[in-house]
């Protein structure tokens, strides 16, 4: 429709314009708008596409607006929009001002819009005085609150400084008895024994709606050596120092006390991570209870394939004799990481 395709180039530009329409063939029923307000989004009658060209940092609730989009979307319907990720906006500002004022600007900048907003002896006081605009927002969060609410992520691009997207809905938006938090201690549902979810207490390293894109992450890079994801996006700066001393891993102490955890086992997985595994393992891993320090320490193995033979022979071995195999394999990890000086990954 010619009134669509101009509005596009004229707001947002060629570039941006041959993104969108690289995916939406533009037509009566597809939804354009340049709106940071709910109204006009509750409003809109349902649409086989829906095109927002104001970005989405400037909204209030997202997770309520990408609800609403997904409730005027058909299953399989496509949501086009951008946003200011943090990264971009960290760049803008050190650019902006001559050092070391960049820096300073920068520091003030992080606790005023990353920090105030999350605490909450603050957060009503932050959101009062800004309206809910400008908020500041990583790639990991606007991707996974788009999982989260029912969507799949088909493409991302950055574009004239903002990080575009195109997303399909595939399902209703989950709903929780509390959104994920912002927290720095965190609880992750994995798998222990007997396949009972438990949650997992760690100090958190990634970016708040990590965990809704990990199949994502999965699809896009595949895995490194070790077992972990390739290029894992997630994982904030501060979080990269933790992981590499097991600084995380110090809350799990709390599952160890409640009896979900024991010293030496393999480690707690997600869904998606066991999903990965051979069956028969899958089936091994549930007769004992995971532990602090798994097995991988003890061969660093570097393929999943690898993982899941070391895996194999912890728990054959511990089911055979439980106390021995630990006791043999604590000495063995030990010695990697203190002999050998192995780090996290």
């Amino acid at each position: 429709m010619p009134n669509q395709a101009q509005l596009i180039l004229n707001t947002v530009g060629q570039v941006a314009y041959d993104f969108i329409t690289k995916h939406v063939v533009l037509n009566p029923n597809t939804a354009v708008l340049a709106t940071n307000t709910m109204f006009n989004v509750e409003s809109l009658e349902p649409a086989d596409e829906l095109i927002n060209l104001k970005r989405i940092n400037d909204f209030k609730d997202i997770n309520a607006y990408f609800r609403e989009v997904n409730k005027k979307l058909p299953h399989g319907g496509l949501f086009v929009n951008y946003v200011e990720t943090y990264s971009v906006r960290k760049h803008r500002i050190l650019k902006k001002f001559p050092k070391p004022f960049n820096w300073i600007y920068y520091c003030l900048d992080v606790f005023l819009t990353r920090i105030t907003p999350k605490l909450k002896i603050t957060s009503k006081l932050y959101y009062y005085l800004s309206g809910g605009k400008r908020q500041v927002l990583s790639r990991t969060e606007i991707l996974g609150r788009l999982v989260y609410c029912g969507f799949q992520i088909i493409e991302e691009a950055e574009i004239n400084n903002q990080m575009y997207f195109v997303a399909k809905k595939v399902s209703a938006p989950q709903f929780v008895v509390h959104n994920p938090n912002y927290g720095f201690l965190i609880k992750l549902p994995r798998i222990g024994k007997d396949g009972k979810l438990i949650n997992v207490y760690k100090f958190r390293t990634m970016h708040a709606y990590s965990e809704y894109i990990q199949d994502y992450v999965y699809q896009q890079n595949n895995l490194a050596k070790g077992g972990k994801l390739n290029n894992d996006f997630r994982i904030s700066t501060l979080g990269s120092f933790f992981r590499k001393y097991w600084l995380d891993e110090l809350p799990m102490f709390i599952n160890l006390c409640k009896g979900e955890m024991k010293i030496i086992g393999v480690r707690p997985l997600s869904k998606h991570y066991m999903s990965l595994y051979d069956s028969d393992l899958k089936k091994l891993r549930t007769l004992a209870k995971p532990g602090l320090l798994p097995p991988f320490y003890a061969d660093m193995p570097e393929t999943i394939e690898d993982i899941q033979a070391s895996e194999i022979r912890y728990l054959e071995a511990y089911l055979k004799s439980p106390l021995k195999t630990d006791v043999r394999y604590f000495f063995k990890i030990i010695h990697t990481i203190v002999i050998k000086g192995k780090r996290s990954a």
